[in-house]
């Protein structure tokens, strides 16, 4: 009886070893899938002499151009361009809000850091607070650097009745109904924008009405014509209609007034506080990208930021630099991606 027991035994622990053994080569196999881009972007990012970059690179705006995220774009290629010796070229690749060029960059492109992508707070924070599973995720990306920050302008059209910001929002409770606002989605700055004031002045947002554009080149004219009552865009977006004399700027939500409108005053000037969102732009790379490429633009765009030339150029664009590096920038994506969650969460936006 014990020698049956004894045999029984040992072909169970054949029988382990076995499993055991195939289990690891399929790990192997699985483990090689997701290394082999890696492994081929690190190879062609380090070429065969000289170091990055030895060729054209692709700088991805996942918006269509003449944006605040194009525009800023372009200027960080301008000067990354004459400063590598390698041409940096826009791409601009929109749709799906944001997500058709971002999956582009992020996963069909080598990671390799010739395909870098420019971020933006709707593709960053407020994608992952807007959907359970969003198109585009955190972890999907290396963020690189925060490069820029706007404030968001409350905007209605020029002859509209309303006078001020405090004025417009007392309308806005008696009559929500009639509230109409365009945005580029749910994850959209505008939502986040219109979200946090209707949420501090008491509104529902259900009973306003959101009107979905393809972004700003859209959405001012809807404004401006009387087909939307309210815009919320960067001002840098909103600046050339409102001094063309299209549109009124009821109420920047920054802790200072805009030193490019600085007649607006701020929400909290009109009695409204702790409206906190604020559109910024960055560059992230996809995950597998070499870390002395990731850390050669975070360098660069660190020297940019102190750069005279470029400053100048973002105040044509009205336009405030703020550079964050790499580490600063995770650690405030985190807080403010929490605190995006939170509220899509209590307010019914999260998708």
């Amino acid at each position: 009886m014990m020698k049956k027991i004894t045999s029984v035994t040992k072909k169970i622990g054949l029988l382990l070893t076995g499993l055991a053994a195939a289990s690891l080569l399929l790990a192997g196999c699985g483990a090689g899938q997701q290394t082999e881009r890696s492994a081929e972007g690190a190879q062609s990012a380090e070429g065969s002499s000289g170091g990055y970059p030895q060729r054209a690179i692709e700088y991805v705006v996942p918006y269509a151009a003449g944006g605040g995220v194009d525009l800023v774009a372009r200027a960080v290629a301008e000067k990354l361009s004459e400063k590598w010796g390698q041409p940096v070229n826009v791409v601009n690749k929109p749709g799906g809000g944001g997500a058709t060029g971002a999956q582009y960059a992020l996963k069909q492109a080598q990671p390799d850091g010739y395909t870098v992508m420019a971020n933006v707070v709707s593709l960053g924070s407020m994608m992952t607070a807007g959907y359970t599973n969003p198109p585009v995720k955190a972890e999907d990306q290396i963020f690189v650097s925060r490069i820029v920050q706007d404030v968001p302008a409350f905007t209605v059209k020029s002859d509209a009745q309303w006078q001020s910001f405090e004025e417009f929002s007392e309308w806005v409770k008696a009559n929500p109904e009639n509230l109409t606002w365009t945005t580029s989605g749910v994850a959209g700055f505008s939502s986040f924008a219109v979200a946090e004031w209707l949420n501090e002045i008491g509104v529902d947002i259900s009973k306003t009405r959101m009107i979905v554009t393809k972004g700003t080149a859209e959405s001012i004219p809807l404004v401006a014509g009387g087909n939307a009552v309210l815009a919320v865009h960067p001002v840098s977006e909103v600046s050339a209609m409102a001094e063309a004399g299209k549109l009124k700027i009821l109420a920047v939500s920054g802790e200072e007034r805009s030193p490019y409108f600085p007649d607006v005053p701020t929400a909290r000037e009109q009695g409204i506080e702790n409206l906190s969102a604020f559109w910024w732009t960055g560059v992230s790379m996809a995950k597998g990208t070499p870390d002395e490429v990731v850390q050669k633009w975070d360098e660069a765009l660190a020297e940019l930021a102190e750069d005279p030339d470029f400053t100048a150029k973002l105040e044509t664009l009205k336009l405030q630099p703020s550079y964050l590096n790499q580490q600063q920038y995770q650690q405030f994506l985190q807080k403010e991606t929490d605190y995006y969650t939170e509220l899509a969460s209590k307010l019914g936006l999260r998708k």
